[in-house]
């Protein structure tokens, strides 16, 4: 017969003995509490985000992104990379890009296409490569800042929807890339062309005969 004192030391040195129980429940809260970290930002009114750098917008079909650029800025001083998968924007001879890396989405090359908006503004138009189960961009590229794709605004079905400024910068974008493919002057070269019909040049030939005198 075990004595009283005998049982109780026994499972006194059992217990000693016995690994400490295992518990998965601080791991899965941990996880837990890191997906909890990563928060997504309230999209702007253009259903994109206002980056430091530049601002971007969409709606099911395009992306679009602005990125304000020093007064004077010509066309030929700006490098615009757009492939199927990635965007690639800044200043020739500038070791950083404004834009670089990989675009949340695949895109058609030959319906995207970028201009310098009034030598302060690079405009870029990105056509989403989806034709059908179109969606919503969490981010312009992976990694970067990502937004609340429960949060953006239903998108506007007709161009006359938009804000008037915006309007005028897409109908304007859209008028060149057609003028571009037919091999048409674009917008800007109608307006020098119209320009120089109406400079009176009799007037310079005035002046050069007056600066040629002795």
């Amino acid at each position: 017969m075990a004595i009283l004192s005998d049982i109780e030391e026994t499972q006194s040195n059992q217990t000693q003995n016995s690994p400490p129980p295992t518990n998965p429940q601080p791991a899965a809260a941990e996880k837990e509490k890191k997906e909890d970290n990563t928060t997504s930002l309230l999209p702007n009114s253009g259903n994109g985000l206002d980056l430091e750098n530049y601002s971007w917008g969409q709606s099911l079909e395009e992306v679009t992104i602005t990125v304000p650029v020093p007064a004077g800025t010509k066309s030929r001083q700006i490098v615009c990379e757009i492939k199927k998968k990635s965007l690639k924007l800044g200043f020739k001879g500038e070791p950083a890009m404004i834009i670089d890396g990989e675009l949340f989405g695949p895109v058609k090359v030959s319906d995207s296409f970028w201009q310098l908006e009034d030598q302060k503004t690079v405009s870029v138009l990105l056509t989403k490569f989806e034709e059908k189960n179109k969606s919503w961009w969490k981010s312009l590229v992976k990694g970067g800042p990502e937004i609340d794709t429960q949060k953006v605004q239903p998108e506007n079905s007709k161009l006359s929807d938009l804000d008037p400024e915006l309007r005028s910068t897409v109908e304007k974008m859209m008028f060149d890339q057609r003028q571009k493919q037919m091999g048409l002057p674009t917008s800007d070269q109608i307006q020098q062309q119209d320009l120089l019909k109406n400079f009176d040049f009799s007037k310079m030939k005035q002046v050069d005969k007056f600066s040629n005198m002795p």
